[in-house]
């Protein structure tokens, strides 16, 4: 290997240099897969093209449809304006597996009529939405889904020119899910979460809002990952141009915009999604039993494929374009990467990770996307959902890298459930727990969550809900005093600050559980008899004085606004300074601020010495025992600590209650 050559990543991370030849294969694929895609002088984003030449456009005289349906035998345009006749609009074959026809008249599409296309093929003949449909909507009689055509007569007017999203770096992101951000017992709007949501998450300090379940899919208990229709904002919320009001209103309040995106895999729906549009079985996706993924029941993509990279490279460009969004958390990346989808792996060995398990194609894959967008948004900020750890996620693609930004930090809320379970509270491994927050790969930046959504969906539990169980119906009342509920308390507060503030470069939170949302999710289906009470948010339990709700959301938003005030996560390192496992103390440091907790449940700390790294005075700037948050005040915010020397080494002492954590600050730094 010549030093010409040599890949960054291997100084970012050296016992990679073992599997160079692998990692060097891999830039080969992308260097290849970029010049088999593209022609002379043509960029990623011209390939991207799709949704501006195939699906319902306007022309000069009319409206022009396209599809690509290589194994199509014949096509009929169908729908409300030709009175669902399937004989009268044939589309005509062209080169290159695409079809196409021609309507005469601006009025020969309505807006907001229903159509399908008839697809002939080798052996079957079925009605099929529009694979680039922007507009799906369900009968409310028949329940059967149709493409709406969406044109209205004025177009909406995006007012975020001057938004940029490189200001909400590093992110502080809010996961919702608009459907179930209401309180009521339906499904919630796009311009309900525009009118309630958006400026709750502006005041809780947030700065980045991460939507959910988007992208169109027939089943509304799927929580989104069962995608249909990937060009379609789904009709259960409302409009796209309701989508469009939401995303510039947050640009318009400061706020980033993500989407979780689903490449992963697609429902196996043919009379819904896309399985099988032409008549084939692998138009877009894996021919045969690999083509479908055994814990999921839907079609996995085949990321080989010129045609399927062009769809999905041109679902990225769309969302960017269309809707203005400034990134995407990317759903199923595990999936994606190995050829078992991670589900017989442990990923204890590197070599697991270049494999024959591996699939190439989709690393690939998801080196073009990550091109893509950056060509097309450089301010663009994207997530991978990847738990096996893949090396060189979230390193630059010209240094071997597959690009992403961040990943997920998925094993922190495994550890947080298995140490709720499994060690009784004062028996925690202070030095396992440190472990688990500063561990990651090098140089790659993490996304650190105590829980999302997946903790909280019916069968699990939130982590509030699992620290205080049934006292939480009872107790949460600030008319009487519960122990179980004020321990719980306590503990979701320390819970959220030491993964907040060491456990990456970002953070996020799922909608309610900054205020302990109580219970669990569960959509309507036939076992709750299709009921909404545990699909929906009860925001006014946060916003009542009486209740214990208000002050997990003041802590959270503190401890939100000393992220951002110190700019915490903008320096990587986190430093140990201490750790006392029968006493169950951990103290460590970032950028200038000290983290001392206590995990005892009742071992008070009278003189606890914490090493402070520099010298000065110091005071306490945030305190889980405020009274604010539901404590005790037990914590003296008025105290000025000054750096001296001590049979421990240089620090301060300071009371240091049980079941507290204190974050302390030189006062000159204030």
């Amino acid at each position: 290997m010549s030093e010409q050559r040599r890949l960054g990543i291997f100084d970012t991370d050296p016992y990679l240099v073992p599997f160079a030849g692998d990692l060097y294969a891999r830039m080969d694929r992308y260097e290849n897969a970029l010049k088999r895609l593209l022609h002379p002088g043509q960029s990623l984003a011209d390939f991207a093209e799709g949704a501006w030449y195939y699906g319902f456009h306007r022309t000069e005289d009319g409206w022009v449809y396209r599809e690509w349906a290589p194994a199509a035998r014949e096509m009929h345009l169908i729908g409300d304006f030709n009175g669902w006749n399937r004989e009268s609009h044939p589309m005509k074959a062209l080169e290159g597996g695409n079809w196409e026809i021609r309507l005469k008249g601006k009025d020969a599409l309505p807006h907001l009529s229903r159509v399908k296309v008839q697809v002939t093929g080798d052996h079957s003949v079925e009605d099929r939405i529009p694979l680039y449909a922007t507009y799906v909507v369900q009968d409310d009689l028949t329940k059967d889904f149709s493409a709406a055509i969406w044109a209205p007569e004025k177009e909406f007017t995006w007012t975020d020119s001057d938004f940029h999203p490189s200001q909400n770096v590093p992110p502080l992101i809010y996961e919702a899910h608009v459907g179930m951000a209401t309180e009521a017992e339906r499904v919630g709007t796009y311009d309900e979460f525009t009118d309630n949501m958006l400026p709750r998450i502006k005041q809780d300090g947030y700065n980045t809002v991460q939507l959910m379940a988007i992208m169109e899919h027939p089943y509304y208990g799927s929580f989104g990952y069962q995608v249909s229709n990937f060009f379609a904002a789904s009709s259960r919320y409302g409009t796209p141009d309701g989508l469009k009001r939401l995303i510039n209103r947050a640009h318009e309040l400061g706020l980033s915009v993500l989407l979780d995106i689903v490449h992963s895999h697609a429902v196996k729906n043919t009379a819904e999604g896309i399985s099988g549009f032409d008549g084939s079985d692998d138009q877009f996706f894996k021919a045969g039993p690999a083509g479908y993924h055994p814990a999921w029941d839907s079609r996995i993509f085949d990321y080989g494929k010129t045609g399927t990279i062009h769809f999905l490279l041109s679902n990225i460009r769309f969302w960017l374009e269309e809707y203005h969004f400034d990134g995407f958390r990317f759903d199923g990346v595990t999936s994606m990467l190995y050829l078992d989808h991670g589900l017989g792996s442990a990923f204890t060995d590197y070599s697991l990770y270049f494999s024959m398990n591996t699939d190439v194609d989709a690393v690939t894959y998801l080196q073009l996307a990550m091109k893509l967008t950056k060509d097309l948004k450089p301010e663009s900020y994207c997530i991978a959902e990847d738990m096996s750890g893949m090396p060189g996620m979230c390193r630059p693609i010209e240094e071997g890298g597959i690009g992403f930004d961040a990943r997920l930090g998925m094993g922190l809320p495994d550890y947080w459930i298995k140490t709720i379970k499994e060690k009784p509270f004062g028996q925690w491994d202070m030095g396992h727990l440190f472990y688990e927050m500063v561990s990651h790969r090098p140089g790659e930046k993490t996304i650190a969550y105590a829980e999302s959504h997946d903790q909280a969906l019916v069968g699990d539990k939130t982590i509030m809900f699992r620290l205080a169980d049934k006292e939480m119906y009872w107790g949460m009342s600030k008319r009487q005093e519960n122990m179980v509920v004020q321990q719980a308390m306590a503990l979701h507060k320390m819970i959220r600050l030491v993964t907040a503030t060491a456990g990456g470069d970002g953070y996020l939170n799922f909608m309610g559980n900054e205020f302990g949302h109580p219970e669990w999710i569960d959509f309507p289906r036939e076992g709750n008899g299709w009921s909404y009470a545990k699909a929906r948010r009860l925001w006014s339990l946060a916003d009542r004085d009486d209740l214990r709700y208000v002050d997990l959301g003041n802590f959270d938003k503190a401890m939100i606004g000393l992220i951002k005030k110190y700019g915490l996560l903008e320096e990587p390192y986190v430093g140990g300074l201490l750790q006392h496992e029968q006493n169950q103390i951990l103290i460590y440091f970032r950028r200038g601020c000290v983290f001392a907790f206590n995990f005892h449940p009742s071992f008070s700390q009278q003189s606890q010495f914490v090493p402070i790294p520099w010298d000065g005075d110091f005071r306490v700037i945030l305190d889980t025992d405020n009274p604010l948050f539901g404590g005790f005040g037990n914590v003296s915010d008025d105290t000025v600590y000054t750096v001296s020397d001590h049979a421990e080494g240089r620090g301060i002492r300071l009371y240091l209650p049980a079941q507290t954590a204190v974050v302390l600050r030189r006062a000159d730094e204030i």
